[in-house]
């Protein structure tokens, strides 16, 4: 497996590897990988002839007083685990690669970055979607894998495609949980022992909301208040973001449930922010 750190690199591999008729799948991550990254690889390699993985801590999706420069990194750990996985190719850029001296354009998706996340990190959405159409027009897969831990991403980059006519197909992955039913994310390693515990209450708290609707209950209001009931419950929860009852294409609220919902959290564990989510199918 090779480890390419520039665009014209990328590209020339992945021009040659389309000569040969080969597929094309990416997978994009900010490193760090654990298990929900590995099964996006998995998928990619199933699906695709040739796997490009991007490991790049994205600074535009960082606000000032956020962990860019803390964020966990080890390469040497990823390169090993992704070609466990089936990757092709690690492109791992600079800063300085995708966003040379004088950069001044943006891609941002108006409505769906408004609320949930994007209402407590400005600018983070505009980040993501910039460093993904890159990676995008510099890879130029067929398919594109992402977690839907990252339901409001997820939203965001399914929404920018169609808009955009930018033709890849993104292929959604399902959460990847301990058996806790912690979500695994690249900054539970910042946890500490008691916090780790602790954060479990985020998937409680989501399942019991889940149960609610199973039991009957329709007012998505109630069931909002009790899934932040039960957040509150934990001492070290020290802040909450949202709770949040939403249809999980336009992430508009439903008070009324039916259909498609997902129920989606944001909370601190002591000074770690950690997001989640559960979809419920409402007869």
């Amino acid at each position: 497996m090779e480890v390419l750190e520039t665009v014209a690199a990328v590209r020339a591999r992945v021009r040659a590897e389309r000569r040969a008729g080969k597929s094309i799948g990416l997978v994009p991550t900010m490193g760090y990988l654990h298990e929900g990254h590995l099964s996006l690889i998995r998928r990619a390699r199933a699906e695709c002839d040739f796997v490009v993985v991007s490991i790049f801590v994205n600074p535009l999706q960082f606000g000032p007083q956020e962990d860019y420069n803390t964020y966990p990194r080890d390469l040497n750990r990823d390169t090993r685990l992704a070609a466990e996985a089936g990757a092709d190719v690690i492109f791992h850029p600079t800063p300085e690669e995708m966003y040379p001296a004088g950069f001044q354009t943006h891609v941002e998706v108006e409505k769906l970055s408004q609320g949930l996340c994007g209402a407590f990190r400005p600018g983070h959405f505009r980040g993501v979607a910039t460093v993904v159409t890159k990676l995008f027009n510099i890879v130029g897969p067929d398919r594109a894998y992402f977690g839907e831990k990252d339901a409001q991403q997820l939203a965001i980059i399914r929404r920018m495609v169609r808009d955009l006519n930018l033709d890849v197909e993104i292929v959604p992955m399902p959460i990847v949980r301990e058996s806790d039913g912690l979500a695994l994310s690249s900054r539970n390693t910042y946890l500490s022992p008691a916090e780790r515990r602790a954060a479990t209450v985020l998937y409680r708290a989501l399942v019991y909301g889940r149960d609610l609707i199973a039991a009957g209950e329709r007012d998505g209001l109630r069931v909002r208040d009790a899934v932040r009931r039960t957040l509150e419950s934990e001492p070290l929860v020290s802040r909450i973001d949202y709770v949040a009852v939403v249809d999980p294409d336009t992430l508009e609220e439903k008070t009324t449930l039916s259909g498609s919902v997902m129920l989606a959290v944001a909370a601190y564990i002591g000074k770690v922010r950690l997001i989640d989510n559960i979809k419920v199918v409402v007869d």
